[in-house]
């Protein structure tokens, strides 16, 4: 099951991750986490984990609530998307943790 563009590719590393989301907080987006079990990932609808975080500046803090979403939901897909308030559009969504398919 494709994930999106680059599903081709490895998994991203934490290092990676950091990076994306260093990227979301410069830009000045507003990031959310998603989840979503395996079989459902070509679904137009992911469950939203918490509210977006409007605002938020701390690359630590959304590394945390994808890290609390991962461990919540250990066998499902968790994905970081930002939101451009200028452009009123996704900025990004990338897959940061992969579940297991059953």
């Amino acid at each position: 099951m494709k994930l999106g563009t680059f599903s081709y590719l490895p998994e991203m590393t934490p290092q990676q991750v950091r990076k994306q989301a260093e990227y979301v907080v410069a830009r000045g987006w507003n990031a959310a986490i998603e989840h979503v079990e395996p079989e459902q990932a070509a679904s137009t609808y992911w469950t939203m984990w918490k509210l977006p975080m409007f605002g938020e500046k701390s690359v630590e803090r959304i590394l945390a609530e994808a890290e609390a979403c991962h461990k919540a939901h250990p066998g499902r897909h968790v994905r970081l998307v930002a939101y451009d308030n200028a452009r009123q559009t996704q900025g990004t969504a990338m897959v940061i943790h992969r579940g297991k398919a059953v």
